[in-house]
């Protein structure tokens, strides 16, 4: 049974952190602290699956850009769980808290390896978008809400 929380309280902040740095950031070599090197941190909602141990196994942020665009970052599903559909549940959760505020759409910038993901969630590749670390090629996505 997975949870979906929005992390508040000190342990639960740094549970979600620290999944975020050991998916996104650790196996680039990236220093600790970069998971969390973003201006928008304060103003954006963050989301964590917790299993049924309450330990977190997903992250993502979300973010308003305008009223109406939403944008899903830091996306991140701990290996021990993927496949099993929790990063959907995660995505959805997010989707939901995007279209409850208004916006029409969401938009992300996915790593290689997770186009098929997104794909299966219905976003589609809007562009090519940047190469993050010199070797992760990212594509610029969109989901109509």
């Amino acid at each position: 049974m997975i949870r979906i929380i929005q992390p508040q309280t000190p342990d639960e902040l740094r549970r979600y952190y620290r999944l975020r740095y050991e998916v996104l950031r650790k196996p680039w070599g990236q220093p600790e602290g970069s998971e969390q090197d973003n201006p928008d941190e304060h103003t954006s909602q963050h989301f964590a699956a917790l299993d049924e141990d309450g330990e977190t196994v997903a992250v993502c942020r979300l973010h308003l850009n305008n009223a109406d665009e939403a944008q899903v970052r830091y996306m991140g599903v701990s290996e021990k769980v993927r496949g099993q559909g929790v990063g959907k549940q995660l995505l959805s959760a997010a989707e939901m808290a995007a279209k409850a505020q208004g916006a029409k759409y969401v938009m992300l910038h996915a790593r290689e390896n997770a186009v098929p993901f997104y794909k299966s969630a219905g976003y589609h590749i809007i562009a090519d978008s940047y190469l993050l670390f010199g070797t992760i090629q990212h594509y610029q996505m969109r989901k109509e809400l």
